[in-house]
C-alpha cells in the first residue's frame, strides 16, 4: 500500500512539476519552475488575497508564491522530500483526503434515500408526548422529527455500509499486542 501511495505521489510530482505547454503565458519563473498566468489567476482567486482583487494584492500574493516555491526548492535540494517522516506525513494526508472523498461520496448516495413516512413521524411524536418530552403540537414538531429520523436512518445506512465492508474483508488482529501499545 505504501509503495502504491509513494508511486502515485511521485507521478503527481513529476507531472505537476513538468514543463508547461508552450501556449501558456509564463507570469514568473523561479529557477526552473514556471508559474503560468492561468495557474496564478486560479490560485489567487482561491486565496485570502483574492478577496481584495487589487494590483497590490496580486503583487503580494505573487511574492508570497515565489517565496513558497523557493522554500520548497531548497527543501528538495536538501533531500527533505525523501525523508521518512515527510513521506509518512504525505501518506497520512493522502489517506485523510481519500477517506474524506469516499465518505462524502457515500453520504451523497445515502442522503435522500432515507424516506420517512408521515405515519413514522406521527408515531415518534406520540411517543414523545407520552414520555413528556414535548408540549408542542404535531405541526410544530413535524419538520424536526422528520429531520431527526432521516438523520438516524442515514446514520444506520452508513453503519450498515461499513459493517458490509468489514464482513467482505479478511481482518486479523493480534489483540495481545494492544497491551504493549504506547
Amino acid at each position: 500500500m505504501k509503495k502504491i501511495i509513494l508511486l502515485s505521489l511521485s507521478a503527481l510530482l513529476i507531472l505537476g512539476c513538468g514543463r508547461q505547454p508552450k501556449n501558456e503565458v509564463v507570469l514568473a519563473k523561479v529557477n526552473n519552475y514556471e508559474i503560468t498566468k492561468d495557474e496564478f489567476d486560479a490560485d489567487f482567486q482561491d486565496s485570502f488575497y483574492g478577496r481584495a482583487d487589487g494590483q497590490e494584492a496580486k503583487k503580494d500574493y505573487l511574492n508570497n508564491l515565489i517565496n513558497r516555491k523557493l522554500i520548497l526548492q531548497d527543501a528538495q535540494d536538501k533531500g527533505l522530500d525523501k525523508k521518512k517522516d515527510f513521506l509518512r506525513l504525505i501518506e497520512k494526508y493522502w489517506e485523510q483526503s481519500l477517506l474524506k472523498v469516499a465518505l462524502d461520496k457515500k453520504t451523497k448516495e445515502i442522503a435522500g434515500s432515507a424516506l420517512v413516512s408521515d405515519k413514522t413521524i406521527e408515531e415518534a411524536y406520540n411517543k414523545m408526548v407520552k414520555e413528556g418530552r414535548t408540549d408542542k403540537t404535531y405541526d410544530q414538531m413535524y419538520n424536526q422529527i422528520k429531520w431527526e429520523i432521516t438523520k438516524l436512518k442515514e446514520s444506520e445506512a452508513m453503519n450498515t455500509w461499513i459493517a458490509d465492508l468489514r464482513e467482505k474483508s479478511h481482518i486479523k488482529v493480534n489483540y495481545d499486542l494492544l497491551k504493549d501499545a504506547k
